[in-house]
């Protein structure tokens, strides 16, 4: 149990040339591990390269450079196991919408070669709550329902490992609490899973361990608990009817009317308000907060950025 679930080593894809539109290298030199039996969370803005790092596991895009081991298979030198050790979730719903949820497991398990004996398309379904759909047409689900018919969809094959690529897009927020909860189930019965986000308060309550990618590269690599050790340890948030000026506002998280700046003791935040006042604004619904995972997110996106500018 010594050995990680996934072990990816400077791991780099560049795109070439393409008529007028120049190369690109989506990842740029990526290593991390994914120990065993966790839920490990893989942040970054859209165009980090998640997408392309989830392509190449899954054999959908070919790497230019680098290793990538999934439950200790080469993707390259033992492609077949490496395969049959992994289930992938797409973001997309991707299935016949004429077929049934019954149907759609059965075709997924023929083409994973699980002969009919060994096949679990109802205990799955049960699994996921969708027994009593078993006979209707996919395109009848609900999107929650869709969604839980791709997870069922991606361990017909029992893979140890299982990569969620933005599980809980679209959905409302009592759907997305009912798939956390899900999630959390299916590691608690020894599943491995990676799982991509854009909602860091799902990360924060699910995974033990995260990754964050800008650019094709990572910019912060561990524990979720350390991590927000290292965050500033309280945020002040308050609502303005005006703009900041400019030299406060680049120190500030604006989002419409909400100004937030991290601060790490009282003297901080009292100098904070002030010269909010000084620029003659009142600061409304003032509080102070304990910082969270998006406020590490949005520090880490923001130091990377400087750091880039400086080289």
């Amino acid at each position: 149990m010594d050995q990680a679930a996934i072990e990816i080593r400077d791991l780099v894809k560049e795109y070439a040339p393409r008529g007028n539109a120049p190369g690109k290298r989506a990842l740029g030199g990526v290593s991390f591990d994914v120990p065993q039996g966790k839920i490990f969370g893989l942040l970054g803005p859209n165009g980090a390269g998640k997408s392309t790092l989830i392509n190449i596991m899954a054999g959908l895009v070919n790497k230019t450079s680098g290793t990538v081991r999934i439950w200790g298979h080469d993707i390259d030198r033992d492609h077949r196991n490496a395969k049959l050790s992994i289930g992938i979730v797409p973001q997309e719903i991707v299935f016949d919408p004429f077929f049934t949820p019954f149907e759609v497991l059965e075709n997924q398990s023929g083409m994973y070669g699980v002969a009919k004996a060994l096949r679990r398309s109802e205990e799955l379904l049960r699994a996921v709550h969708l027994a009593d759909k078993r006979d209707a047409y996919s395109r009848s689900l609900s999107g929650g329902m869709k969604r839980r018919l791709l997870i069922a969809k991606a361990m017909v094959h029992r893979p140890p490992v299982l990569v969620l690529d933005e599980p809980t897009a679209g959905v409302d927020v009592e759907l997305r609490q009912t798939l956390w909860q899900f999630i959390a189930k299916l590691n608690r019965e020894g599943h491995t899973v990676l799982l991509t986000t854009h909602y860091l308060e799902e990360a924060e309550a699910l995974c033990g361990r995260i990754a964050m990618l800008k650019t094709g590269r990572i910019v912060a690599l561990d524990k979720t608990s350390d991590l927000l050790k290292a965050a500033s340890s309280n945020v002040l948030r308050f609502k303005l009817d005006a703009e900041l000026p400019k030299e406060l506002a680049d120190k500030a998280r604006i989002t419409g009317r909400i100004v937030q700046f991290p601060a790490n003791d009282a003297l901080e935040i009292e100098r904070y308000l002030a010269a909010v006042r000084e620029a003659g604004l009142q600061a409304q619904d003032v509080e102070i907060r304990k910082a969270d995972l998006e406020d590490v997110f949005l520090d880490v996106m923001h130091k990377s950025e400087e750091t880039g500018a400086q080289a």
